[in-house]
């Protein structure tokens, strides 16, 4: 039998988390179902920053010039499967044409907007809810062993300042001072003393049972099998675990978001990006802040319950293969920037699949032709950082209303094609696995 409800949101990742709270308190009635469990993708082990002060994109001018020599090496922290895949190719020659300076002034407007929001948003939300998620409110550390690349960083700085999110530089001394755990022998750090940290696997358990408490139905282990629509409105969700006719629906399901909406027409230029982490008991003598290594790409993040390593982007396809000599990489590269090593008993090995737009802008809009369907993904390594206000954007699409960010830069009329052939693929839409969030 049929289950009404207004609103069905498909992924439960942080976004589709975040998407079902601001939909509730419209009052909406709320189904949010993923295939797997409640925040088991790319949400689950990521670094935990929000690090609202990261403005640039990927694809910033050079970057494909300096990662060229080791771009098909598997020790690189950027890593490409040199595997045939056109559509793969695709998207890394659009990736390549968004790597301008006019593009990059794009970026750092728009993700200045959404991070500005999720900031305050993110601060209304642990002070009006119980969310425990070990967050702390000490900044994040930019660590540099070359100083060529540390003072290279000087101009993303300047660029930084007029959005008001500039670093402060940390001479070497200055560096060890503010984190004793870093090696001696490093060229320095540059602070953002605005940025957080937090535990995001628990903060995603928390905020489901927030969700819960306010009535948000939410269903796990539960296959999509259909999305049907009827005289251009979705009409009918059709799962492993029953039927809904809402009267919207939201795709919140990440890198798996690409082959739902090929079902309508929608071919987004996205790409999975895979990350790797360890988790491991926090050491003794390890970071009490969090550190991004700059030259190694990994991050360290330090909790009461442990100590996280993460880094690498690996476009290979949608698999969570783990391969063993990257999971090494992260510990031996990030041991090279403290003085003890890194001994604490592994806990957790994992990776996730990021879902990376070749523009690097996520995608938050309703489908043309279709105003019952929104699509909320692409947000790349920024999905932690970008999550309410993202939620809050959906919830206002969903009302009809004008978004209360800035949504322009996140059309899915810039990237998308096929908005011509969508009724054709309406009409041959097959069942589809709900990819989880």
């Amino acid at each position: 039998m049929a289950d009404a409800k207004d609103i069905v949101v498909i992924g439960g990742g942080i976004i589709g988390l975040a998407c079902a709270h601001y939909l509730s308190l419209d009052g909406r009635k709320v189904v949010l179902i993923d295939q797997d469990r409640i925040g088991a993708g790319a949400s689950h082990g990521n670094c935990g920053l929000l690090f609202f002060s990261h403005l640039m994109p990927l694809c910033t001018p050079g970057v494909i010039a300096h990662h060229l020599r080791r771009i098909f090496r598997r020790d690189s922290p950027l890593y490409i499967s040199p595997r045939p895949d056109w559509r793969r190719l695709a998207w890394l020659v659009r990736f390549a044409a968004h790597c301008t300076y006019a593009h990059l002034q794009t970026v750092m407007r728009a993700r200045a907007a959404i991070l500005k929001a999720s900031a305050l948003l993110y601060d209304e939300l642990f002070a009006s809810w119980d969310l425990p998620c070990e967050l702390h409110r000490q900044g994040v550390l930019l660590v540099y062993r070359s100083a060529a690349a540390m003072a290279a960083y000087a101009a993303t700085h300047r660029s930084l300042q007029r959005f008001g999110h500039g670093a402060r530089f940390l001479p070497a001394k200055e560096a060890f001072r503010l984190e004793p755990a870093l090696d001696d022998e490093l060229a320095g750090a540059w602070f953002h003393p605005h940025d957080s940290h937090l535990r995001p696997d628990v903060l995603l358990a928390s905020w489901k049972t927030l969700l819960q408490a306010r009535g948000v139905e939410i269903v796990e282990n539960c296959r999509l099998d259909d999305i049907r629509s009827h005289r251009g409105h979705i009409d009918t969700v059709v799962t492993s675990a029953g039927v809904w006719r809402p009267q919207a629906v939201v795709l919140a399901t990440g890198a798996w978001t690409g082959p739902i909406a090929r079902r309508f027409g929608i071919y987004l230029s996205l790409e999975a990006g895979k990350g790797y982490s360890l988790t491991m008991a926090r050491p003794a003598a390890g970071p009490r802040r969090a550190c991004y290594f700059h030259d190694a790409s990994v991050v360290a993040t330090p909790w009461e319950s442990g100590l996280r390593l993460g880094g690498t982007m690996e476009f290979s396809g949608l698999n969570d293969t783990i391969e063993p000599q990257r999971m090494a990489n992260l510990k031996t590269a990030a041991a090279g920037y403290l003085k003890t090593g890194l001994d604490g008993r592994v806990a957790e090995q994992w990776v996730g699949l990021r879902p990376v737009m070749a523009d690097d802008l996520p995608v938050i809009d309703r489908v043309p032709g279709l105003p019952g369907l929104v699509i909320a993904t692409g947000h790349g390594m920024m999905g932690l950082s970008m999550a309410p206000a993202t939620g809050r954007i959906v919830a206002d699409l969903v009302a009809a209303r004008t978004p209360a960010v800035d949504a322009t830069a996140f059309a899915i009329t810039r990237t998308s094609r096929g908005s011509e052939n969508r009724r054709s693929a309406l009409r041959a839409a097959h069942p589809t696995r709900c990819p989880r969030g």
